[in-house]
């Protein structure tokens, strides 16, 4: 299977810019989709014919939003992680497959002054419980933006963002409790190169001299490992602040 995942920072925006495109050239099984900020009910979708689209928008118009678009019929789709007070942003969505969950999240950010860490912390715990439970009945492939740089080769400047939203201790440590749960960081499975940014700021020119974060993952069960074959930064892609990481998997569905 061939997998990706895009913080697309405004689904109606990057349609604009190359994203049907990107998507027919790649020829994915499944796309993964976060900051959707639209209702995609109201969208021209006859460019992907066959393929089944779910959505799980916010309550908020215009925020948030995640969506899974999948050549394959999934088993079941499920919306939110069964939490009444995390699931009013469309944070989550989850397809079931034969084979394994696929999981589009959108982790919320910690804020300035990290004015929102508190219920970050929540959330991680919350998350990582329903991880675990969807890995009680088969392997999970999960992916999107985790609003999380884990070391300090995930992020350019290191020194200068110790307590800012995203680096702060907290957050990374959350990160090391998803792995320590037997998730594996993919592309870190494959790639220990410095500079493998997947976020940059609009400011200063941040993506033309690569001042970056890695934020946007894919995390596979543990019994997955043997099957995953690459995942790849596409740091090339450009139409939103964040760019796609694509996973390819020996992963029937």
């Amino acid at each position: 299977m061939k997998c990706i995942t895009w913080n697309v920072n405004g689904l109606r925006s990057v349609m604009g810019k190359g994203f049907p495109g990107f998507v027919m050239a790649e020829e994915p099984d499944v796309v993964l989709l976060q900051e959707t900020k639209v209702n995609a009910a109201e969208m021209d979708w006859s460019w992907l014919p066959g393929w089944h689209l779910e959505w799980n928008p916010a309550e908020k118009p215009g925020y948030s939003g995640t969506a899974i678009l999948s050549k394959h019929r999934p088993l079941a789709v499920s919306r939110g992680i069964g939490c009444a007070g995390h699931d009013r942003e469309g944070r989550v969505i989850t397809a079931e497959y034969a084979s394994c969950f696929v999981v589009s999240v959108y982790t919320p950010n910690a804020q300035a002054e990290l004015a929102r860490l508190p219920y970050r912390m929540e959330w991680d715990n919350a998350f990582l419980a329903y991880l675990k439970e969807l890995g009680k009945r088969k392997p999970v492939l999960c992916a999107g933006d985790l609003n999380v740089a884990h070391r300090e080769i995930d992020i350019a400047r290191p020194d200068a963002n110790r307590r800012s939203p995203g680096f702060s201790d907290e957050e990374r440590a959350g990160f090391d409790r998803i792995l320590g749960s037997g998730f594996v960081d993919v592309f870190r499975k494959f790639d220990d190169r410095p500079h493998q940014y997947s976020w940059w700021s609009y400011r200063a020119g941040a993506r033309q001299k690569n001042i970056g974060w890695r934020i946007d993952y894919w995390l596979a069960s543990g019994e997955l490992a043997p099957a995953l074959t690459s995942c790849t930064i596409r740091q090339d892609v450009l139409g939103s602040d964040h760019c796609p990481v694509v996973l390819e998997a020996a992963v029937p569905f």
